[in-house]
């Protein structure tokens, strides 16, 4: 895992030799090297681990997508913001089949450092508030599915707001 700081260094000296070439004429080495900084500038701001990680959970392959998140050994120093909200995000989902309590952390860490997408903003609430429900916390789990129905624009999560409301009502 490529420190963020290095891959940032790295693409500016990439870039930098790209322009070097394209002054000297030599358009294709010029092209190659700008693609190529482009390429770690990319990869700054979608980590390729959480994005194989992302394809494991597609498959609905747990322990695939765990093996891939533990590759990134240092969060903090390694990915930006968002990504660590990511992170956070799909551990909690893979820990919310087996651990609730550590899947309750994960969760919050990931609500605490934001996420890209009101849709996944939406469902780390909802899977927070179906959490609480089953721990009797009903005031909080009422809270959070009220903010997750204002997180979903597109109405996708409808059907699972309706059943955890329901899911209150018998508490």
């Amino acid at each position: 895992m490529i420190p963020k700081i290095f891959k940032i260094l790295f693409s500016l000296l990439l870039m930098g030799w790209s322009f070097y070439q394209f002054y000297e004429d030599f358009i294709g080495n010029g092209i190659f090297y700008l693609f190529l900084s482009l390429f770690f500038i990319l990869t700054y701001f979608k980590n390729e681990y959480i994005f194989f990680a992302f394809l494991r959970l597609r498959k609905q392959d747990f322990s695939g997508t765990k093996k891939w998140l533990n590759r990134i050994k240092n969060p903090d120093r390694t990915l930006i913001k968002k990504q660590i909200g990511y992170y956070h995000y799909l551990y909690g989902i893979i820990e919310s089949q087996k651990n609730l309590t550590l899947a309750e952390k994960s969760f919050r860490k990931a609500l605490s450092f934001g996420l890209s997408m009101s849709t996944d903003l939406a469902m780390a609430k909802l899977s927070l508030a179906g959490i609480l429900i089953q721990k009797r916390r009903k005031r909080e789990a009422t809270i959070l599915i009220g903010e997750a129905k204002k997180s979903d624009k597109h109405n996708m999560l409808r059907e699972q707001i309706r059943l955890l409301k329901t899911q209150i009502k018998k508490i």
